[in-house]
């Protein structure tokens, strides 16, 4: 669960060998003949932003650590990926230490310390912290010694025992099952215990080339689960609280106060004071056409230099592997990464990978290989490796093209062909309500039968009618053509962008989770909040957004509905910012049909009955289970301390096309109870962990509606939604031992709200 520094990197320009630079226009003029064997060009999204802008980032750093502001420059240099993310971690704790109102000592020793707790990772060989896939025991335990690096990197600078004890325990378990640390439990400095909260939850909302990111309710489910044990378990509880506080509006207060309230000299205390504003080099006009250019081929292109690291990995790449970008670029390229295997189905080795020949001998070939594709499955690609030369022939590296052979149309092919055929709005010449309502369904059913994640974003300008009563309805039209502008500047292949209604846009994005999403929709608010609008003189405007990816017994209509609530969390946290709500995909909990026990019940329309766990405290569950009865429109008909009975009126997919389709009314009876898991059964007083136990059974409210045929495929689909939205498993076996069990009548106000 805890953060591995070498898991995380970033996309950077091609590095050369010795002192000579890799030029673009190398890779460029080498890739310029190969253009007219690619086929398709489609638009494509755009990068991970940095935390608050590069300039400032850098800023902070400075003003926050002063002269050892050099210590994490020098982990910029060696894997920029974990200085970005100790950067956000830092900023996270500072405004979660403001919440707790620490005093200002122990607020400064916790930011000092998150800032520089990864600082070790310089001493990790870049053959490990570069590797593209999970790491062996021994290199897990080379990672792990980085932690005691960076203790004793900083403790040449720094005097201060509250910061080092922070550094030490940032690792240590709060149960003490990891040996090695002189402190556990609560005697664990606080600021180490939040550092490691934090980190886990950046970490795995964060993607790596051996997994992608988790959306947030799926990290915080997890971070429940490992509360008692890796984590303080009041902790988890309170940083759960933090996250329902616009995160990019808490970094920028803590930014403002670091930039105006900190004391230089205060900050130097420890060490001498040595700023150099960084220069921040701007990219050419042919850098961002041909980085464009590159992002929007349709097949793959990727750059590897000659000491075998891969500096380029365009969209195209991502599409055909489900590799991010940003999680394989700067590691070792190796036939491994992609399962590379020859026409016999032979594993390539790497003396036989064509990139390492085509390095080794100065000339390009053409193969015919078989790589792991998103799915698993293999793909056969017509593979192109072609060397990049000096002008003295020196040999700087290779470029990797893949070209999907495979017979069946792609996914993205099929969904382009329903966007390009959608029906358009007249203003913005995107698809209209009635296309997306259309397409929708398709669009879902599409991405469930081949197992790809799938999200919905729907925005909605902030006090529109103001800016039409104020400005003109000329003025509110050219509004809304710029954010069509950049809402169709952020598709990529098999999207959809559509016109919802009024100043309200919707967009399907293929093959796209939760997290990569919510940054898509990031990009977009930040740059239409820093647009000047010239209708208004110059003033911009602001979006808000929500967002949700595809969970497990979703419909287009609860996927929606959901999108829908994350956008009016949006406004209501003051607007211009992003929430994502889903647990995605990933939260999925398979079970065989025979796990879904059908007993004889004392009804006998009753279908299902289950007794469910989920980690997370009672006031959690709830909170979840008001979006399920949102997003389903369910209705509460009885809560009697801890028992609710919901009815749900179940519409037949495909929108009741036939008489035999009519609409079921399922009636839900659900029980709450908090368990208490203490460590030591014998001990009450020992500490423990909180979870919510549901025993949940589903019946048809009419008897004669439980002799249809779909009916119990029609019920099993509301259990797999109810336990997406808790993130709920079956209890197995008998109840564990040391559990105090409590229903609480506390159901109501909650479910009321």
């Amino acid at each position: 669960m805890a953060n591995t520094p070498g898991s995380q990197v970033q996309s950077g320009q091609p590095a050369g060998t010795g002192d000579r630079p890799v030029s673009t226009d190398h890779w460029m003029s080498e890739l310029g003949a190969l253009l007219r064997e690619l086929e398709d060009v489609t638009s494509a999204g755009a990068v991970l932003p940095p935390v608050v802008s590069e300039q400032t980032d850098n800023q902070l750093v400075q003003v926050r650590l002063g002269t050892a502001s050099s210590l994490f420059s020098a982990l910029q240099c060696k894997h920029a990926a974990t200085a970005g993310h100790a950067l956000r971690v830092a900023l996270t704790c500072s405004a979660w230490a403001l919440r707790m109102r620490l005093r200002q000592e122990q607020r400064d020793a916790i930011e000092i310390a998150a800032l520089l707790h990864d600082v070790g990772v310089i001493g990790v060989p870049d053959r490990i912290l570069l590797k593209p896939g999970l790491l062996d025991p021994d290199e897990a335990a080379v990672v792990a010694r980085s932690r005691h690096m960076s203790l004793e990197i900083i403790r040449q600078s720094c005097n201060s025992p509250e910061i080092l004890d922070i550094v030490e325990h940032v690792p240590a378990w709060y149960d003490d099952s990891r040996p090695g640390f002189r402190l556990a439990g609560p005697d664990l400095p606080l600021g180490a215990r939040m550092i490691a909260i934090v980190e886990a939850f950046d970490s795995m909302t964060t993607d790596h080339v051996y997994r992608p990111a988790m959306s947030h309710e799926r990290a915080m489910t997890e971070l429940f689960d490992c509360a008692g044990t890796q984590f303080d378990p009041e902790l988890v509880g309170q940083f759960a609280e933090l996250l329902d506080a616009d995160q990019a509006e808490l970094h920028r207060e803590v930014a403002q106060r670091w930039l105006r309230s900190l004391d230089p000299e205060l900050v130097n205390s420890r060490w001498q004071l040595n700023c150099v504003p960084s220069q921040s080099s701007q990219p050419t006009i042919d850098a961002l056409f041909q980085a464009k250019l590159l992002d929007n081929m349709y097949d793959a292109v990727v750059f590897i230099d000659a000491g075998g690291q891969v500096s380029l990995w365009n969209h195209g790449a991502e599409r055909l592997t489900g590799i991010s970008g940003s999680s394989v670029v700067q590691r070792q390229w190796h036939p491994d990464l992609l399962n590379v295997s020859d026409e016999k189905g032979n594993p390539v080795d790497e003396p036989d990978c064509p990139v390492t020949c085509a390095i080794r001998s100065g000339v390009q070939s053409l193969r015919r290989l078989a790589i792991r594709g998103r799915t698993g499955q293999p793909v056969s690609v017509d593979t192109h490796a072609i060397p990049v030369l000096a002008p003295d022939r020196t040999t700087l590296g290779a470029i990797l093209l893949f070209h999907d052979a495979s017979s069946e149309i792609s996914l993205e092919e099929r969904c382009q062909n329903l966007h390009e055929k959608a029906t358009r709005d007249p203003l913005t010449q995107v698809a209209n309500r009635a296309e997306f309502d259309r397409v929708h369904e398709t669009f879902l059913a599409a991405h469930q039968q081949q197992q790809l994640p799938c999200s919905l974003m729907i925005c909605d300008l902030d006090r529109f009618k103001l800016v039409n009563d104020t400005y003109g309805h000329q003025a509110g039209d050219e509004v809304i053509k710029s954010l069509t502008t950049l809402l169709k500047g952020s598709c990529r292949p098999g999207d959809l962008v559509a016109r919802y209604g009024g100043e309200e846009f919707v967009m399907l994005c293929a093959d796209c989770d939760n997290a990569a999403a919510a940054r898509r929709a990031e990009q977009i608010r930040r740059t239409l909040s820093q647009m000047p609008q010239p209708k208004m003189a110059g003033r911009p405007v602001t979006v808000s957004f929500g967002v949700t990816e595809i969970q497990p017994g979703d419909t287009p209509e609860t996927m929606l509905r959901r999108a829908d609530r994350a956008l009016l969390t949006a406004k209501a946290k003051g607007r211009n910012n992003v929430i994502q709500l889903g647990t995605g995909r990933r939260g999925e909990l398979a079970d065989p049909p025979a796990a879904f026990r059908h007993r004889k019940k004392a009804r006998s329309n009753q279908l299902i009955e289950q007794v469910l766990v989920t980690p997370v405290p009672i006031k959690i569950a709830i909170e979840k289970l008001r979006g399920f009865v949102a997003d389903h429109r369910a209705k509460i008909v009885k809560i009697d301390g801890n028992h609710v009975r919901l009815e749900i009126d179940d519409k037949h997919p495909g929108r009741l096309r036939r008489l035999t389709d009519r609409p079921v009314t399922f009636c839900v009876d659900l029980r709450f109870e908090e368990e208490r898991i203490h460590k030591d059964p014998t001990d009450p007083s020992s500490g423990g962990l909180l979870r919510t136990k549901i025993q949940f059974s589903i019946s048809t409210r009419k008897n004669r509606d439980r002799r249809r045929n779909d009916v119990s495929n029609r019920a099993r689909q509301v259990l797999v939604s109810f336990r997406s939205y808790l993130m709920a498993s079956e209890e197995e076996g008998r109840p564990q031992k040391g559990a105090l069990r409590r229903a609480k009548r506390i159901l109501t106000p909650w479910l009321a709200r």
